[in-house]
């Protein structure tokens, strides 16, 4: 198979695992920085060039679009999708994973379970969202952050206020998020890929923080799931149009919440702590999908 790999950056662990994995198995997989595509637009001319080439079909384009270059990212993805390339996850897919608002009213549409989430645009009504939500502490989120940026733990009524008025005052979109004491700075990354789940770890955060990424200092270690996370997971992917995912769960007296879907989830920490070979599952799932595609042609 020939393959097209979009990722900024060759050297990144997650695009080398990739590589390694498709050459392995004897496939054919460029390496394309999308932002040094281009694309033409127009009647019996639609094409992408790359480094003054026209690209040709790929049998698979397997997206690695960052969070900061979303729009022109997918924009590029799609136009692949335009020219019946098979796009792994489809532009369409990361757009809602990335939009944190979206991605909650598309899950919350299909009956998956959540933090309680209010949104509000004007000021005047920050206090009856907030109540809405419930009571404090609250989590406090902006809707372009990431790996943690743009958290707040509010611990009163008072503070919960005056952090979205200020918020509002530079025009940022903020999420009032209901705060699951039980699980405070613990979730789980869980990978899934195609219709199963891959490999899961959970991570930890260090005291005096609430929120568990990695890049904040969060510990990992693997973790078992039950039979009703991994439903969860697979189907959030599903419904948001993915293929490959990183699902992030939190454990709540309710059951499991979802947090976020990532279309781009890093390999390095996951692979590294289970001894889960991702890459390759990923790969395989490309060859399978393949030969389904030949036999239905």
């Amino acid at each position: 198979m020939k393959i097209a790999l979009l990722s900024r950056n060759k050297n990144l662990y997650s695009t080398n695992r990739l590589y390694n994995a498709g050459t392995k198995r004897g496939h054919s997989v460029d390496i394309i920085d999308y932002l040094r595509c281009y694309i033409n637009i127009g009647e019996n001319q639609t094409a992408i060039y790359y480094n003054g080439q026209k690209l040709s079909r790929y049998d698979a384009v397997l997206p690695r679009i960052g969070a900061s270059q979303t729009s022109y990212g997918t924009a590029i993805v799609r136009q692949f999708e335009m020219l019946r390339n098979y796009c792994v996850n489809k532009s369409d897919g990361i757009i809602a994973s990335r939009d944190k608002l979206r991605s909650l009213q598309i899950l919350a549409k299909y009956g998956i379970d959540m933090p309680i989430t209010g949104y509000a645009s004007h000021t005047m009504d920050i206090h009856d969202v907030i109540e809405k939500v419930g009571k404090t502490p609250l989590i406090m989120k902006l809707l372009q952050g990431t790996q943690g940026n743009g958290m707040v733990l509010a611990e009163t009524m008072k503070a919960a206020e005056s952090v979205m008025s200020a918020f509002k005052q530079v025009d940022a979109d903020i999420l009032v998020q209901e705060f699951i004491k039980e699980s405070s700075g613990i979730d789980i990354r869980v990978i899934v890929v195609g219709n199963k789940v891959v490999t899961a770890m959970q991570r930890v955060a260090p005291d005096g923080e609430f929120r568990s990424n990695v890049h904040r200092g969060a510990a990992t270690k693997h973790v078992e799931l039950t039979n009703e996370e991994e439903a969860m997971a697979i189907k959030s992917t599903k419904v948001l149009g993915l293929s490959i995912a990183g699902v992030d769960l939190m454990r709540s007296k309710r059951g499991p919440l979802v947090l976020e879907v990532n279309s781009s989830p890093g390999l390095q920490g996951i692979e590294l702590l289970t001894g889960a070979d991702v890459a390759g599952e990923i790969i395989n799932y490309i060859e399978k999908f393949s030969k389904n595609q030949q036999v239905q042609l």
